[in-house]
């Protein structure tokens, strides 16, 4: 490996930051969602799975159109359209990270409790093991990115293999009686693959994870396209045979009642033991989500910073090489947002900052969608000629993206386009200090 290269997240450990960013809690619980559906969820899985994998190819040839700039999102959607829609991408991207990593902690601590039930009582031990993960994996990543990265390929190892056991172990125990009737709802067919394809949307958000920090990724050009596929493809892979085994295993009426459908699905199998098999992989999910999301949350503001559309603050780097001012920033705040949860009054708060923010991480997808559109049309960076065939990617991608938007429900998209809105200040005032 060339000195250039040293420190820097290799193929694997780019395939582990989407797989880790991809899978974190919410796979554990679907089922039970998805129960009220019966087999037919499973085409909800496939057309959410076929729309994912459409973005992520976009994703992956962006990569490689422009391989070598740190940002994702933020510098497609620039380079498509401009510095406000760039902005609007980045501020929109950062806020959703923010709260889903304050979101990520007080799970993550929820499912300790398994472990160490004081923290399911005592609230003050709770918000103290919260910080204690935050400020770790912030300290984590304020040394070389391939520290943080070797951990989140031995989380995202962890955490894959009581999902994989249970995926491949559950489907010699399937009982076919579960899947009869194939639509236990009351809805047409089309309705219910309609509406579960709607629950699963959010699994795969952070198939775009290994685009963001780009200028810390050995090989960029080939390394990113590689891992954003492959990511994608294991996750969809797990999460599908996942949920299969799983409605095998456990009733339909069980299963709809479940609070943990991979624990009951275990304890079909190997008892009691299996139970914990799985509290442990969720322990272990949440801690490796929580440090993949940690990663971005340093490299995203990073990458607007350096083009003066946000404060030039969050652009310092440290000897090591990490944007680690930009990260305890960001900590400080997932902090605060985490205490929320355990402050009485304050819970609706953070339920609230959650779900406005369901839409703001959407809003990447269209632009570099559309970005990509842009691109095509205008044969930039090299695209082919055949431009009819080009556009069929991003006119699907976008398309799905919006259908992603419209299925997230009236509110997050009413209140996370107030958020976007919110950021139009920063913006304002970092326009006139750039023109200085």
């Amino acid at each position: 490996m060339s000195s250039t290269q040293k420190g820097k997240l290799t193929l694997s450990m780019a395939i582990a930051l989407v797989i880790g960013n991809m899978i974190g809690s919410g796979i554990f619980f679907l089922p039970s969602s998805l129960g009220a559906y019966g087999g037919i969820s499973i085409f909800g899985w496939l057309f959410t799975s076929t729309g994912a994998l459409l973005l992520a190819l976009i994703f992956s040839r962006l990569s490689r159109l422009l391989p070598n700039v740190s940002g994702g999102p933020f510098v497609y959607s620039q380079a498509g359209f401009g510095d406000f829609p760039g902005f609007l991408v980045a501020w929109g991207y950062i806020l959703s990270i923010w709260a889903s990593n304050a979101a990520i902690t007080v799970a993550f601590v929820s499912y300790l409790s398994v472990f160490i039930p004081a923290l399911a009582t005592n609230s003050m031990a709770a918000a103290m093991t919260g910080l204690a993960a935050i400020w770790f994996l912030t300290w984590l990543n304020t040394q070389t990115i391939r520290t943080a990265g070797s951990l989140q390929l031995i989380t995202t190892i962890l955490k894959l293999v009581p999902l994989i056991l249970i995926s491949v172990v559950g489907i010699f125990y399937l009982n076919p009686d579960h899947f009869s009737p194939f639509n236990v709802s009351t809805e047409s067919s089309f309705s219910a693959i309609s509406a579960t394809a709607a629950m699963t949307l959010f699994a795969f958000l952070g198939f775009e994870s290994a685009t963001v920090p780009a200028e810390d990724v050995e090989n960029p050009a080939k390394t990113i396209p590689r891992a954003t596929i492959i990511g994608t493809v294991i996750t969809i892979i797990v999460y599908i045979l996942g949920t299969v085994s799983v409605m095998g295993l456990i009733s339909p009426g069980n299963l709809q009642v479940s609070n943990a459908p991979f624990a009951d699905g275990a304890q079909v199998i190997w008892g009691s033991a299996g139970r914990y098999l799985v509290a442990g992989g969720v322990v272990i999910s949440t801690f490796g989500a929580l440090n993949g999301w940690t990663i971005l949350q340093g490299q995203v503001p990073m990458a607007p910073a350096r083009q003066h559309l946000f404060p030039k603050i969050f652009a310092r780097r440290n000897k090591n090489g990490s944007p680690s001012v930009s990260l305890v920033i960001g900590s400080i705040i997932v902090s605060t947002l985490m205490l929320m949860n355990f402050s009485k009054g304050m819970v609706k708060a953070f339920e609230f900052l959650i779900l406005v923010t369901t839409t703001t991480v959407l809003i990447p997808y269209i632009f570099a969608a559309a970005a990509y559109g842009v691109f095509t049309l205008q044969r930039k960076f090299g695209i082919g000629k055949n431009i009819a065939v080009q556009l069929v990617l991003p006119v699907l991608g976008f398309a799905y993206s919006v259908w992603m938007v419209a299925g997230s429900g009236f509110e997050p998209v009413y209140w996370g386009f107030i958020m976007l809105l919110l950021g139009i200040p920063i913006y304002v005032y970092m326009k006139r200090e750039g023109d200085k």
